[in-house]
């Protein structure tokens, strides 16, 4: 793709966030030559972490990014899925190809490997700020002035929130949360564990009607991710504030005394890299005010029960990027980011089906209905996101 050539105005932009949102639109910004700064709280890109899912359109950007090659070099082989009954028996041990895991194309990556690809695709080009976020925003004339926490100000044309599912760019433009949270019903707690059990490139589950315990390893090595999530009626938001409270909260739900849950909980207490939080989906009528626009979770966080939230980061980087680059006025691009980008992402968020999904099954009968499933060794019941994953046909921006 060549460089667009633009006018003078919107040319520098400000990115909050270097998780996966924030370095992909800084490198499709860049290509569109626009001068970029991306700030981040922490002091470097994130490694480590879940494996993330990158799926249908999403794979069209990352191979327009020439970042596919990488990223199948780190493609995780995962050889089978394990689900274990209440007394830990085994339901069944099924390939992923009977639980269509990794069908076709479909890339799975540990997230960092991906938070360390698109930094590097990027790194040399534009300015990173790390240790740094953004306290205040105030929109002026000539643009919109950040004052960093550092102390810093800046004036840029246009301001990016590309900072998560809590996104603090979200919080100083929109206002609080709460009117954008929509709680599925659930909480989970995410952290990594001595891999006690030998697992290869394979994964384990255990279900009750209204709890999951996973254990996922993406090679061979000595550390597997675990993975508690429980239904609760109310969301704790004052409890998932408190780091002490979250562990408490984590393992009330969990007092089983059955296979590696008790080993699970007493490493979740321990855990140095445990995330807590509610399983949830950001709506908001618009992605945009003023200057600025929201993009990847920030905007339209789809769950982890879709699995289509890196995805979705991805597909909106590159269209908001494109927008701004093909249009002279950033409101226009931004309307024609949100007519691009809302059926799709609204048709994503609709694959969390309200919480109740094959592999966190809400009722005994959903249960029951995929077990039986797993015993027949047949593949999990219909949930196929297939359609939605590439119901965007990428335009082209050049």
């Amino acid at each position: 793709m060549a460089e667009t050539r633009r006018p003078h105005r919107n040319r520098s932009v400000l990115v909050s966030g270097a998780s996966i949102a924030g370095p992909a639109i800084a490198y499709w910004l860049h290509r569109h030559g626009f001068d970029v700064t991306v700030v981040e709280k922490a002091g470097s890109v994130r490694g480590g972490g879940y494996p993330i899912d990158i799926r249908g359109t999403a794979l069209e950007v990352v191979r327009r990014m020439n970042v596919l090659p990488r990223l199948q070099k780190a493609h995780v082989n995962t050889d089978r899925i394990t689900f274990v009954d209440t007394d830990g028996s085994t339901i069944a041990a099924l390939s992923a190809e009977s639980l269509a895991i990794g069908a076709g194309q479909d890339l799975e990556v540990q997230r960092g490997d991906l938070t360390e690809t698109l930094y590097d695709a990027v790194r040399e080009s534009v300015t990173f700020l790390f240790n740094d976020s953004v306290a205040a925003l105030d929109d002026r004339p000539d643009g919109m002035e950040a004052t960093f926490r550092s102390g810093a100000r800046h004036t840029f044309d246009v301001v990016i929130g590309a900072d998560g599912i809590h996104s603090h760019t979200r919080r100083l433009v929109f206002g609080r949360e709460e009117p954008f949270h929509h709680y599925l019903g659930s909480c989970f707690a995410g952290f990594t564990v001595p891999n006690h059990l030998g697992l290869s490139h394979e994964g384990m589950v255990w279900n009750t009607p209204s709890r999951r315990a996973a254990l996922y390893a993406a090679g061979s090595g000595g550390q597997v991710f675990g993975l508690l999530s429980f239904r609760r009626p109310d969301l704790p938001f004052d409890v998932l504030r408190d780091p002490g409270a979250q562990r408490e909260l984590v393992a009330a739900a969990f007092p089983d005394v059955c296979w590696e849950i008790p080993r699970m909980v007493a490493e979740m207490r321990a855990a140095e890299d445990l995330f807590v939080d509610a399983i949830s989906q950001i709506r908001m009528t618009q992605w945009s005010q003023g200057r600025v626009a929201l993009v990847g979770d920030a905007a339209y966080a789809p769950s982890f029960l879709t699995g289509q939230g890196t995805s979705l980061a991805l597909v909106g980087a590159y269209v908001l990027a494109g927008e701004l680059a093909t249009h002279a006025d950033h409101t226009e691009a931004f309307d024609a980011y949100d007519r691009v980008m809302r059926p799709f992402a609204a048709l994503n968020q609709k694959l969390a089906n309200g919480g109740d999904t094959p592999l966190f099954p809400a009722t005994e009968e959903s249960l029951q209905e995929r077990n039986a499933a797993l015993r027949a060794l047949s593949t999990l019941p219909a949930d196929s996101g297939d359609d939605a994953y590439s119901a965007l046909a990428l335009p082209d921006y050049e």
